[in-house]
């Protein structure tokens, strides 16, 4: 399959015309418009510090939902014990930059880049990208965050600086998710992590029937704050 490029001209292709990789096209800008445009169609962006922008759309597509999402009787019980404080929203940037840190200690590659956390964090701003955080006295500990349109949440990434603390976050987002009836989590490619933790690969074509359904309820925009049982 060809790997198109993009022109200053607010589109994609289909996504059904990526690679075997998942590679559908390269170039054009990190813009809250054609970020939103690319969500919308199943489509991520996801390059490292070399690179141009690479478009993606895997296949099969690791998804979550929310209804399956299995919690172990050791993370039910940490939960529980309260150990850990959990909030939304209340560090998006400092969340984000740990999920680059962490992965930079760890001598892995990143692809959460300076223009990649200068483009999240606008649409936070804008009330589209969203994160949990775990804090564990007093001190950041972990979290996640993502981007939501619709009745989807789209997972970018995750960390942790205490054992179980990403768990945890995880473990509130879904909670609060269902809540709010969202019908899926896009968690993106394949983790043994988060398959353990419910998570499954479906078809793209599936994925983007059912992403397509959850993109015809309102966006729930604006700053999230944690439900409380």
């Amino acid at each position: 399959m060809p790997v198109y490029l993009l022109s200053e001209t607010l589109n994609f292709p289909d996504p059904r015309l990526a690679s075997r990789e998942g590679l559908l096209a390269v170039g054009g800008d990190l813009s809250q418009e054609r970020l939103l445009l690319a969500y919308r169609h199943g489509i991520f962006p996801w390059f490292t510090e070399n690179e141009p922008i690479l478009w993606w759309s895997p296949d099969p597509r690791l998804v979550l939902f929310p209804e399956e999402f299995h919690i172990s009787a050791s993370l039910r019980k940490i939960i529980k014990n309260e150990a850990f404080q959990v909030t939304m929203d209340r560090a998006f940037h400092r969340v984000i930059a740990e999920c680059a840190q962490i992965r930079i200690e760890n001598n892995e590659p990143t692809w959460i880049v300076d223009n990649m956390m200068e483009a999240y964090c606008r649409l936070h701003e804008s009330g589209f990208a969203h994160s949990v955080e775990t804090w564990y006295k007093g001190n950041l500990a972990g979290g996640l965050y993502g981007v939501s349109i619709g009745k989807c949440f789209f997972g970018e990434s995750m960390f942790a600086r205490v054992s179980n603390a990403s768990k945890v976050a995880l473990a509130k987002l879904v909670d609060h998710l269902e809540r709010l009836l969202f019908q899926l989590v896009d968690c993106q490619v394949s983790t043994q992590h988060l398959k353990n933790m419910g998570a499954r690969e479906i078809s793209r074509d599936r994925f983007l029937s059912l992403l397509d359904k959850a993109l015809q309820q309102p966006s729930m925009k604006g700053k999230w704050t944690l439900e409380q049982p």
